[in-house]
């Protein structure tokens, strides 16, 4: 199976930065697609930003210019550099990875890290 773990969620106040980390692990073959979503109380679940193996990103309009996805694939890990936060973005953000583990694909996610704009 696979595990992803996040990292770097916490408390800021507006305007400031997070890092979130998160790392894949498992009888990996290939990881096609990384990303990261979030979700407000009351809200759905929604796409923050992802990345392909070659470095394609996609990002929500709403975060556009203040947020950055990266990836290492030697360590099989996204990040999401957040700057400018505002307290909209307050929400638990998820990693996601489309993977395939030998003949097989799917998707897995994290189990989440809070991240909370206020001040």
């Amino acid at each position: 199976q696979v595990q992803l773990v996040e990292s770097g969620g916490g408390l800021v106040q507006p305007g400031g930065s997070l890092r979130l980390s998160c790392t894949a692990s498992g009888s990996i073959s290939i990881i096609y697609l990384m990303g990261w979503y979030r979700q407000a109380p009351g809200k759905q679940r929604e796409l923050v930003a992802t990345i392909t193996g070659g470095g394609s990103t996609n990002y929500a309009d709403s975060v556009k210019g203040r947020f950055t996805i990266s990836r290492d694939n030697a360590k099989n890990a996204v990040y999401l550099q957040m700057d400018s936060l505002k307290s909209e973005d307050t929400a638990v953000y998820y990693c996601n990875a489309y993977v395939r583990i030998d003949t097989r694909s799917g998707g897995y996610w994290g189990q989440g890290t809070q991240v909370t704009v206020s001040s």
